[in-house]
């Protein structure tokens, strides 16, 4: 292709998602080719099929990228590459291909997979082989023929809603069985789903930059499409109170529009973000929140005007959700990295680390013991809020992962990605696969967490009419009845901390006094405390965040020593 039909092409690549008929021959020359080429097999660049080198091969469409470059996909295997397909050209992979295996185009137009390794060819693409001891899902869900953009759980019944670029949205049993016939319209692939508060309805977007809202009992589209976009609809989310809907696109704007009317409630909010890629209401619904390609998290008032800016991640910020009570946002980005933020002020408070390539889905379990993570390094992964570590090994797809979604009663986890397939996770299964130790913090603190509501309760006497006071004041009034009470009442919390203490320099810093590190001397002063701060006044005091303590370094000699 010469130069000017290259920045004609690029010129009329302004959407971001190019949904333009496929130009090439029909599927069925592809049949011809009963075996891909040799290993070893050497092509000209010439494309034997219709349109020849000027042409895309059959199935195959190109698009922009979120860097503004285009990229070619073919649609067949929903892999994509920055290189123009040509036989004899190799396609640079824009994702992960097994080490020592390449990816080429016969002369007809059908990719294939070339295995230095086995010194063989597929038209399969290869995939890593699972280790003998990884977690397997519960249940795989085959169906759609293109990659799974969207899923959304129903909480009555554990049904499944699946968006793909085949265009179709399809509902499932948790089981894999297919819930009557696909839900279809003329609107390209469906890149973004979300349920209404009722789980009546359900509001998509495609690459044709329209909406749609659908009746789930009827499986039918409500109405005429919503347009407003200037490009596709890659988020969407419904208000608390069912009242709005807000819509992101790569045009850079959110939308808010009248679920009863489908009209626009107020104008296009430009974000910023060059490419909105999420966003998400508070729980209480008095704001939302959104990301995109230029690193940014904002955060938006009802009313569209502009509260807060959070900056901190390192690329586009893929996806977004709010903890229960509102007090803190996670975000997942293609810098590899989940984030906590306070939404207060928009203070970071946590990395979380692990994945190996670019994140694009996250959730929170419905009680908040578990973040949920998926990423395009093929993995699913289980995070423990609380002590900002992973839980166990990742749960492995066989190709990219797109989508995550858990279970309205917590138990699973469904993800899809790149083939086309949905995966079911029995999240009890792969906890235990996390290994005894998580089991048995997990089961410690839950107990230790009824102890201490228990030891504050007004009839155990520990509630203390003073503000404050000396460490020597509180050790001579009432530690030995503090010492009694927990005894009696909360005997792991005693033995957690009696562990804690349980060094000479721990000691004499809880004590007040003079200890001797080397040969220096540490003066260890006496300060006052606000009694709330230790539970007297606000037993809430205890659990700030920052003061979080180490449990696996302190529980598991507890555990031991329990017998557990």
């Amino acid at each position: 292709m010469d130069e000017s039909n290259t920045s004609a092409k690029q010129r009329d690549g302004k959407r971001a998602l190019l949904n333009s008929p496929l130009v090439g021959a029909p599927p069925s020359c592809r049949t011809k080719e009963k075996d891909p080429p040799p290993y070893g097999a050497q092509h000209r660049q010439t494309a034997l099929w219709e349109g020849g080198n000027e042409a895309l091969p059959p199935q195959w469409r190109q698009y922009k990228l979120l860097d503004g470059k285009i990229a070619y996909q073919d649609t067949t295997l929903a892999t994509t590459s920055g290189n123009r397909p040509l036989p004899g050209v190799r396609m640079d992979y824009l994702g992960q291909l097994v080490p020592g295996c390449e990816w080429h185009i016969s002369p007809l137009g059908r990719s294939y997979f070339v295995n230095h390794n086995t010194k063989t060819t597929s038209w399969k693409k290869p995939v890593s082989e699972r280790p003998p001891e990884c977690l397997t899902p519960e249940c795989i869900i085959e169906g759609h023929s293109e990659v799974i953009w969207g899923l959304v759980r129903l909480g009555t019944g554990s049904n499944i809603l699946s968006t793909s670029g085949d265009g179709s949205i399809r509902q499932w049993t948790k089981d894999g069985e297919p819930l009557e016939r696909p839900w279809t319209s003329d609107g390209g692939a469906v890149l973004s789903i979300a349920i209404s508060p009722d789980e009546s309805m359900v509001m998509s977007g495609s690459t044709d930059d329209k909406l749609r809202l659908w009746n789930i009992r009827e499986g039918s589209v409500v109405g005429d499409p919503w347009e407003g976009h200037e490009s596709s609809v890659w988020c969407i989310e419904w208000s608390p109170n069912a009242r709005e809907i807000a819509s992101g696109s790569s045009d850079g704007t959110i939308r808010r529009w009248d679920p009863d009317t489908g009209r626009q409630i107020a104008p296009p909010i430009e974000t910023g973000h060059g490419w909105v890629c999420a966003v998400r209401y508070s729980p209480q619904g008095d704001k939302f929140t959104s990301g995109g390609k230029d690193k940014a998290i904002r955060m938006w008032s009802k009313d569209g005007e502009l509260l807060m800016e959070i900056e901190g991640h390192d690329s586009l910020v893929t996806s977004l959700c709010w903890s229960r009570d509102g007090a803190y946002i996670f975000s997942a980005s293609f810098d590899r990295t989940i984030r906590k933020w306070r939404s207060i002020d928009g203070k970071e408070l946590v990395v979380f680390q692990g994945h190996t390539d670019a994140i694009i889905s996250l959730c929170l379990s419905p009680d908040e013991s578990h973040l949920i993570s998926a990423s395009i390094d093929h993995s699913v992964r289980i995070w423990d809020p609380k002590t900002n570590q992973p839980v166990g090994d990742p749960l492995l797809h066989d190709d990219e992962v797109w989508a995550v979604v858990i279970s309205a009663d917590g138990k699973y986890i469904i993800s899809g990605g790149s083939n086309a397939k949905i995966y079911v996770w029995n999240l009890e299964a792969a906890l235990k696969y996390a290994g005894d130790d998580h089991w048995a913090i997990t089961i410690m603190r839950d107990m230790l967490r009824t102890e201490v509501t228990d030891l504050s309760l007004e009839k155990h006497g520990l509630r203390f009419k003073a503000t404050s006071a000396t460490v020597e004041q509180l050790e001579s009034a009432f530690m030995h009845q503090l010492a009694e009470k927990m005894q009696e009442v909360a005997p792991n919390l005693w033995h957690l901390f009696f562990t804690l203490l349980d060094s000479t320099l721990q000691q004499r810093r809880a004590m007040g006094g003079n200890v001797k590190v080397g040969n220096e001397d540490m003066d260890i002063y006496v300060e006052e405390r606000d009694l709330g701060e230790f539970g007297g006044d606000d037993i809430g005091g205890m659990m700030r965040e920052e003061d979080d303590v180490n449990e696996e370094a302190v529980i598991p000699p507890l555990l031991n020593n329990r017998g557990i």
